[in-house]
């Protein structure tokens, strides 16, 4: 699949139907346009198959209770949805993204109850997210921006508006930003969870302010099957440079190796790429 997004041969799933993929389009007063009343999923297919799909369409839903809606379509109808596009893709490994929004209607300011809530998902092929860091480590900078406390955001949701900072870090040749949180702790990068290792024991921010990812959670299972010892935990900056081998876990980033932070420096080790590869296997069986 080659051109614009907005250009593509094929269908999107729109609101319970199959619609030709240039048709797929709101109007410009949508209200998630103007106050990021949007949350969505990342997903991936391999072999034919939405890695973790049930997962995903049950956190489309709490997102979206989060953010003070509700998708009109039940768990059993999205998984129809999606396997629906899958099918009409004609990929085997594919991206999948789900969407849910409040779309144009009687209302324009921030309260928006009467507006209706629309679904879309769409599906194409997407390779290595950061390119060719998966065999050399990928360069992130770091953010001037800080996840916020949950106090003021709901930030355990996947919801638009909560990502920034990776324009930033590309200009500077990065390809992408690990970001602090408001307390100066360190926490994920713009839309990937972040590990570290030190001396074969592996530590990971705690997730009190920013998304638990699907693809986190999966890898820390995988480790502590392995016996590999996980600290979820603070992790303060100055920690950085003490640290050995850095990855990034994530749908579309899967696991990437980090080879440097800002000025610290980290290698490709074995146990990243012993994680790496056998996330792959995984995601495959």
């Amino acid at each position: 699949m080659t051109g614009g997004y907005d250009d593509r041969d094929g269908h999107i799933w729109m609101d319970g139907e199959m619609v030709p993929w240039r048709e797929a389009n709101v109007h410009i007063l949508t209200h998630a346009m103007h106050y990021a009343s949007s949350v969505f999923e990342g997903e991936r297919a391999y072999n034919g198959k939405i890695f973790k799909s049930r997962e995903h369409s049950e956190r489309l839903k709490r997102s979206a209770e989060m953010v003070d809606f509700e998708v009109p379509y039940t768990v059993d109808e999205l998984e129809a949805a999606k396997a629906e596009v899958l099918k009409a893709s004609g990929l085997q490994d594919a991206y999948i993204r789900a969407v849910a929004w409040r779309g144009a209607g009687e209302d324009m300011g921030v309260a928006s109850s009467r507006n209706p809530v629309r679904v879309a998902i769409a599906a194409w092929e997407w390779g290595a997210y950061y390119g060719d860091a998966k065999m050399k480590g990928a360069k992130l900078d770091i953010s001037k921006w800080k996840r916020p406390s949950p106090e003021t955001i709901p930030s355990h949701a996947k919801a638009a508006g909560l990502y920034m900072s990776k324009h930033a870090a590309e200009a500077k040749g990065c390809s992408d930003a690990m970001m602090y949180d408001y307390r100066g702790y360190v926490a994920e990068a713009t839309g990937a969870n972040i590990f570290f290792v030190k001396n074969g024991e592996v530590h990971t921010p705690d997730p009190d302010c920013f998304l638990n990812g699907i693809t986190r959670q999966t890898v820390i299972g995988m480790l502590k099957d392995r016996g590999i010892t996980v600290h979820e935990r603070h992790i303060m900056p100055e920690e950085l440079e003490g640290f050995e081998q850095c990855w990034l876990t994530g749908t579309a980033a899967e696991v990437t190796p980090v080879g440097q932070i800002g000025d610290h420096t980290f290698e490709v080790g074995e146990l990243t790429r012993d994680i790496a590869e056998s996330y792959e296997k995984l995601v495959r069986e």
